[in-house]
């Protein structure tokens, strides 16, 4: 007598809940899913409240300044639809506002309809546009990310004289800032270190971020002082700018093995921080406006010598205005008792030390600007 086939498996229940839930958490927890949705909800609230002018509800009541902006929320709201998906919107809340309509239907019948459920499916269609159009836009950023990958340093360079370390985080999906260390016309006599930040975020800034790559690129092959660059850069800068609204702030140095020292020239960005071995604090200020606004802008240019055990510091304002919860903002103070306590370091050990306090002051605060930091010790 042959052995009986064993019974099928039985599918349990509670795993197929379990595989669902993972699937639709990514594997987060439910305080790691509060912790998002805290800050998708404030950055979607800092986005639409952009357009209520605060400045109108002075000296209005509670409910009428309540009454005000929810109004100005409302329409901050409707018109970042096409018309066609406002009119959808607007459908969907009467019906959900109405109760059930009957119509009469002959003498002894009537018809009732549900306008809750038609309301929902004018929203639940309404969200299936907006997806769409979000997967789109976000396929499209993805790529534009990628992109913007291949034109910043990776990793970086082995420089003589110097340690080098480098990080950016984009406010969004991409960024406008800008950073590199690289041999100036194919040879290393000259180095040439660049940290810069267009004004405004995402995709505008990243496409002007890349205009400023190509020229930076193009105009370091030719045999010209660090300021004839920056003047030839603030003139192409010039003819994108949409007339100095996008202007870029940057620093721009030439560093020479051979003699230690660097020339920089420092277009409105962030002074940054020369930290020498005796503990003196310097600032690199010298330069001129920010490139992009005056056409025929004139750039002065100073040297400094890198001793060793000396620590160059350069950064853009989303490092130094980030901000926590109370609106309070990290500030220059706080970032050089981070470099006066991580002095013992390599580059890349004080970066990953000022980034960690940096994410534990900001907590759950979204980020509201791109963050970059250079790094260099002079070895």
């Amino acid at each position: 007598m042959s052995a009986s086939a064993p019974p099928p498996p039985r599918h349990d229940f509670g795993s197929k809940v379990d595989r669902f839930w993972q699937r639709v958490t990514d594997g987060m927890e439910l305080n790691q899913l509060w912790l998002q949705f805290r800050t998708d909800t404030r950055a979607s609230y800092r986005f639409y409240s952009k357009e209520i002018d605060s400045s109108r509800t002075a000296g209005m009541s509670g409910f009428r300044r309540f009454l005000y902006v929810t109004e100005q929320f409302f329409w901050a709201i409707l018109e970042k639809l096409t018309p066609a998906r406002r009119i959808l919107l607007l459908l969907a809340l009467i019906f959900l506002l109405l109760g059930d309509i009957t119509f009469q239907s002959g003498p002894h019948g009537h018809v009732t309809i549900n306008t809750h459920f038609y309301g929902s499916i004018l929203l639940f269609l309404l969200l299936m546009l907006e997806i769409g159009d979000r997967v789109v836009m976000k396929r499209d950023l993805q790529i534009a990310k990628e992109i913007q990958a291949w034109l910043l340093p990776s990793t970086p360079p082995t420089v003589p004289g110097m340690e080098v370390a480098f990080i950016t985080r984009p406010a969004n999906t991409v960024a406008g800032d800008f950073y590199d260390v690289f041999p100036r016309a194919n040879s290393d006599a000259t180095w040439l270190l660049a940290v810069a930040d267009v004004a405004g975020k995402s995709m505008p800034a990243a496409l002007l971020m890349a205009s400023f790559q190509a020229s930076l690129k193009t105009l370091s092959t030719t045999n010209i002082s660090l300021a004839d660059l920056a003047t030839g850069m603030n003139r192409y800068a010039c003819t994108n700018s949409q007339m100095g609204r996008r202007f870029t702030t940057a620093f721009l140095g030439e560093y020479t093995p051979a003699t230690r020292t660097l020339t920089y020239i420092n277009a409105g960005h962030n002074n940054p921080m020369l930290r020498r071995a005796s503990g003196q604090l310097e600032r690199l200020d010298v330069g001129g406006v920010p490139l992009g606004i005056l056409d025929e802008a004139v750039y002065q240019s100073a040297t400094v010598a890198l001793n060793p055990g000396d620590w160059l510091v350069i950064f853009t304002d989303g490092v130094i205005e980030a901000e926590n919860e109370t609106g309070a903002e990290y500030g220059e103070d706080r970032l050089i008792v981070k470099i006066n306590a991580a002095l013992a370091l390599t580059p890349a050990q004080m970066l990953q030390q000022i980034m960690g306090d940096l994410d534990r002051f900001v907590a759950t605060t979204p980020q509201h600007d791109d963050i970059t930091c250079l790094l260099i010790k002079a070895v």
